[in-house]
């Protein structure tokens, strides 16, 4: 679609919220095409061990265009100042918190979100990470309304993606910021004109994907092959998925499945080396560990790991 030919019929005021990397496409394809009055994302956050404070993603974007920015701890905060600029619309994406109906109230068109799934499937904060992790095989982005539920608004428009077996949770999210860019520029004027659709979700067919929890990125080897497969690319590239050898955390990066059984063999239980990494038992079968990350050591190649460690065959993972 060219973009440049869009109609808008009025010079709407409007508020972006946002945080993360997946937001930055969104608001840089929505500030080449329309005013961005104010941008609100999370307050600077301290990193590393200096505990330096690190301007959000969204924030950077915001100082690189001379554009208002707000990072209050409770949106509540700046709901007067929200309020005085009078927007017609407030865009929101991975901003990170449930935002309060006064909010929802102010502007003149409602409140819209990008949000990384097909819903009603996916509702919740880590949608990206559960596609992959819950085996999903296509996934896509909704353009919706939003409402007091989590991500249970109407739904406006919607793009699907396919999820190939290679797609890893960096992968896919870096197709649907593109997608949620390309789809949001596209619905826009029909929101702004008042002629976009409007489907209320089925609620028989919700499903979830909550914020990743560090009991989510525990490998079980009681699991099948598939489930640890989708965990470890559900995970990549970040938090990452993790066993341990011996008492020391051993993050796993990349890994896949193979036909063979060891009937006898342990779940956990290394069984063979092979030339690209060490095949580890589970629940039906084995999958082999071709890219590892040992507690407090870089990424390695799973056949370097291999050569740091003798007797690895018969060593139970867990």
């Amino acid at each position: 679609m060219d973009f440049e030919k869009i109609e808008i019929k009025k010079d709407p005021v409007i508020i972006f919220m946002g945080t993360p990397e997946f937001s930055v496409p969104v608001l840089e394809g929505l500030i080449e095409h329309y005013k961005v009055r104010a941008i609100v994302t999370q307050p600077d956050k301290p990193v590393g061990r200096k505990a330096k404070l690190k301007a959000t993603p969204v924030k950077e974007v915001a100082l690189k265009h001379n554009i208002l920015c707000l990072q209050p701890e409770k949106i509540t905060e700046v709901l007067q100042e929200i309020n005085a600029l009078e927007p017609d619309l407030i865009i929101t994406c991975a901003y990170g918190k449930i935002l309060p109906l006064e909010l929802l109230l102010i502007p003149s068109l409602g409140c819209i979100n990008v949000h990384a799934s097909l819903l009603p499937k996916l509702r919740g904060g880590a949608p990206i990470h559960h596609a992959i992790i819950d085996g999903y095989t296509k996934t896509g982005v909704t353009i919706m309304y939003m409402a007091e539920a989590m991500d249970a608004g109407d739904i406006i428009s919607q793009k699907e993606v396919e999820i190939t077996s290679e797609d890893t949770a960096s992968s896919l999210h870096d197709k649907l910021q593109i997608v949620g860019r390309d789809l949001l520029l596209e619905t826009l004027p029909s929101i702004l004109n008042g002629t976009n659709s409007r489907t209320k979700q089925d609620e028989d067919l919700v499903t979830y994907g909550f914020v990743i929890k560090r009991e989510d990125e525990k490998i079980d080897f009681t699991k099948t092959k598939r489930q640890i497969v989708n965990q470890v690319r559900g995970l990549n590239a970040w938090p990452g998925a993790y066993c341990y050898f011996g008492d020391k955390i051993l993050k796993v990066w990349e890994c896949y499945r193979t036909e063979n059984v060891f009937d006898l063999a342990f779940p956990g239980e290394i069984t063979a080396i092979y030339e690209d990494g060490f095949g580890v038992k589970v629940s039906n079968g084995e999958i082999v560990f071709t890219l590892v990350q040992p507690e407090g050591k870089s990424k390695m190649k799973a056949i370097d790991f291999i050569h740091g460690h003798n007797d690895l065959v018969g060593k139970v993972l867990r």
